[in-house]
């Protein structure tokens, strides 16, 4: 198969209406029934027509799992630029994401992040992303990664668990220059246990888990720990995952915003293939920078839409655990 380039890229990330977005998803819709075996072949079996698709709620979603077992990807996955990997407990399958054109994806989160805070070479980026930095093929490390880069910035960078000079920096510059930190969840709470350090000059963003370093707590009792132990007012959090080029982020009660090539749905619980719009359910995500992979993918997280953000409840995971195992937080 030749691979094919889709022809609107710039219009992904210039959308400013819902008659906008409807119209370039179901472009890249078609782009992807026509380039993506795998996500053709999942249409065929559900017997799905594209010219028969009209509107954005009759689209197929992907689950997520084909990540872990297919190659999703328009076109020779050889040709791709890079591919990222999920992180996993050892036995466990890990996902794998086939990125065409890494620029698409530096487009989105660069976007992405502006959009929600301002311009980037306005702060100090800090990483404390251990189990991240120790394993190869991470989004969010590529990710971190050019940010800081582009923060222009020296004392910008990571620091694997060097928590002494993270906490000189910050306190070098807490009253020149804007820092935000993203961390994993165990170790920002390592940071809390060893020093209690005064953080309320800095954004506090979380990100990921406790990746098997810790147990496994709810975001809101996470949240608390983590701003009486840093003297913060409010935890941000990032929803990303290897599967999407583009996050979410929430800057304050776990309320996440995306930006406007996203787009957040909830599906029934026992039906996959119903859509409910006042209640939980299961989150099915747009991510229009997705364009060489698949758009749109039925996650395992649960969760709530409102009308101008979404919560993440808890997680539906009926793959790596046997069954229907519901682990609500």
């Amino acid at each position: 198969m030749i691979d094919q380039k889709f022809q609107n890229i710039d219009g992904i990330f210039s959308i400013s209406s819902e008659g906008e977005f409807e119209k370039i998803a179901i472009e890249i819709f078609n782009f992807q029934y026509l380039n993506n075996n795998v996500y053709k072949q999942y249409c065929d079996y559900l017997s799905i027509q594209p010219n028969e698709i009209r509107q954005v709620s009759e689209i197929p979603f992907l689950p997520i799992s084909f990540f872990k077992t297919h190659s999703v990807s328009c076109g020779d996955v050889l040709t791709s630029e890079k591919e990222f990997m999920s992180s996993g407990t050892t036995g466990m399958v890990t996902s794998s994401h086939y990125v065409k054109d890494i620029k698409i994806y530096e487009q989105s989160f660069i976007k992405g992040f502006e959009h929600f805070y301002g311009k980037i070479d306005d702060y100090i980026v800090l990483g404390l992303l251990p189990s991240y930095l120790e394993r190869e093929g991470s989004s969010l490390i590529y990710m971190v990664d050019k940010l800081i880069e582009l923060s222009n910035h020296s004392q910008s960078g990571f620091f694997l668990d060097d928590y002494d000079t993270l906490l000189k920096v910050i306190a070098e510059y807490k009253s020149s220059k804007k820092i935000i930190l993203l961390g994993v969840s165990y170790a920002l709470l390592d940071l809390v246990e060893r020093y209690n350090p005064d953080l309320s000059s800095c954004i506090i963003m979380e990100t990921g888990g406790m990746k098997g370093k810790r147990k496994e707590i709810p975001k809101s009792e996470l949240h608390a720990i983590l701003k009486k132990g840093l003297n913060v007012n409010e935890i941000h959090s990032e929803y990303g995952m290897t599967e999407l080029l583009s996050q979410g982020y929430a800057l304050s009660d776990g309320k996440f915003e995306i930006p406007k090539w996203m787009k957040v749905l909830t599906r029934e619980y026992n039906d996959p293939f119903s859509y409910t719009t006042k209640k939980s359910g299961g989150l099915n995500i747009i991510d229009l920078a997705n364009v060489y992979s698949c758009s749109f993918i039925a996650t395992q997280d649960l969760g709530k839409v409102f009308s101008n953000h979404f919560e993440v409840l808890g997680r539906f995971d009926n793959s790596d655990i046997r069954g229907c195992n519901l682990l609500v937080q």
